[in-house]
């Protein structure tokens, strides 16, 4: 593993930029990422708004982001599959897959917390 000898103020900028590189990317390739942001900019404010008191308001608010962070890391498997594997193989399905279930499962945790909190 390569050392970059970036420490302190300069490794968390960097890590930062990077971090803006990747939301602009997840932003201009992937439509769910633009879908479920736009869902992101509803919902959190309206999270704060609903929610009784500091748990339901972090129950709420942060199962939308977990949908973000998992959708940014579905489309990274796919990005990676996608270039080092043209033809069709198994494990490349697979990874896919996996990745979609991923966000498959996240989006039920955000309407199982929603609906729960919401409806009792």
């Amino acid at each position: 593993m390569a050392y970059s000898g970036n420490t302190g103020l300069t490794r968390i900028i960097k890590a930062a930029v990077f971090s803006w590189q990747g939301f602009k990317a997840a932003y201009k390739h992937e439509e769910a990422f633009r879908q479920e942001l736009l869902l992101a900019i509803i919902l959190i404010p309206s999270g704060f708004y609903l929610g009784q008191g500091g748990v339901e308001k972090a129950l709420l608010v942060s199962s939308v982001i977990l949908l973000l962070l998992v959708e940014i890391l579905n489309s990274a498997v796919e990005a990676v599959v996608d270039r080092f594997g043209g033809e069709m193989h198994e494990l490349s399905g697979r990874a896919k897959d996996m990745g979609s279930s991923a966000v498959f499962l996240a989006l039920v945790y955000l309407v199982l917390t929603w609906g729960l909190i919401l409806l009792f």
